[in-house]
């Protein structure tokens, strides 16, 4: 097998014809063809209402959604520290800690399900339960609408956008409108699909590569590089087995009662992977490292070289995107 990454496409007299080159003063590099792969860049953020954005993002940050107004959704999905928390289970209303790890909700709207289990098929849905969840916030929605509808400049925004005013589903949507602005396009990896294949360095090349060839990408596939499919964890071993017992562990088995489910969930995708430690639902992998160990011994059955676990590893940080402008 060659040690070195794949030559760039070849590309046709016309797709040349379009290169563009790019830099001031010496050796100017050229941006191909966007690559022909099988992972494909994040679109750019969509252009959605402005108002309806605005107000999602106000009661993204607003702890009234909780019973006890202790907890707003950025108190557990922290933007600044890659849209996730940075403890292994985040706290609930009562101080107690939640019985699953917190995925990130950047780019939460290009999976196909939400949650761990996959129980719900939208956002605000996703929005609609985790309100009135006792583990999580803790409320009702009877009283959410009621708070937010005594609040002047709540009413106000909500009947700017929503003819009938405050309701629970038009919260459900200014949120889950918010959310599918939080995609985080442009990382390194990106930049290297679209054409600027000098973004990325050899050894970053070269765990691409041993990324699809060990077979990763067999389940974290698509522009989300995961989130589009379910998977047993521990399809080449029992991960369960020398751990004590928790419920969440049966996964998707908790929606459907069929035994086929046990210990599967979502794949979750690996945008923005470096930054979102701790892994897996019950958090027990703290690192990267630890993390890519595990997928190589319960998932592939393979023990890779140091030196391809390595590049692998440098591979899946290129996979950090941007928010705001700016990297995570």
């Amino acid at each position: 097998m060659s040690r070195l990454p794949s030559r760039s496409p070849r590309l046709s007299p016309r797709a040349l014809g379009f290169a563009v080159v790019l830099g001031y003063g010496g050796a100017l590099p050229v941006l191909a063809a966007p690559l022909d792969e099988p992972l494909k860049p994040l679109p750019p953020v969509p252009l959605l209402d402005a108002a309806t954005v605005e107000l999602g993002r106000q009661l993204f940050n607003e702890k009234r959604l909780s019973v006890n107004g202790s907890l707003s959704c950025a108190s557990c999905h922290r933007l600044e520290t890659g849209g996730a928390d940075d403890k292994p289970f985040s706290l609930g209303v009562d101080g107690q800690p939640a019985k699953i790890n917190t995925p990130t909700v950047f780019n939460a709207s290009l999976n196909f399900k939400q949650f761990w289990d996959g129980r719900v098929d939208t956002l605000e849905a996703q929005v609609e339960q985790v309100v009135i969840s006792p583990r999580e916030m803790g409320s009702d929605w009877k009283t959410v609408v009621d708070n937010l509808a005594a609040m002047p400049h709540y009413k106000a925004q909500f009947t700017q956008v929503y003819p009938d005013g405050v309701t629970a589903a038009n919260v459900q949507n200014a949120l889950a409108t918010y959310e599918r602005t939080l995609l985080t396009p442009n990382s390194r990896f990106d930049q290297y699909l679209q054409g600027n294949t000098e973004i990325l360095t050899r050894e970053e090349k070269y765990g691409y590569q041993r990324f699809k060839e060990y077979g990763c990408i067999a389940c974290h596939q698509g522009m989300n590089i995961g989130g589009n499919m379910f998977q047993k964890f521990g399809v080449m071993g029992d991960y369960f087995k020398d751990r004590p017992p928790a419920e969440t562990d049966l996964g998707r088995y908790l929606v459907t009662h069929d035994d086929e489910d046990r210990n599967v969930f979502k794949v979750p995708s690996l945008r923005n992977v470096a930054v979102t430690a701790p892994y897996f639902h019950n958090a027990s992998a703290k690192t990267l490292e630890e993390a890519v160990d595990v997928m190589f011994t319960f998932q592939l059955g393979r023990i890779p070289s140091a030196e391809d676990k390595d590049q692998i590893i440098k591979f899946l940080k290129t996979l950090t995107g941007q928010w705001a402008g700016k990297p995570l």
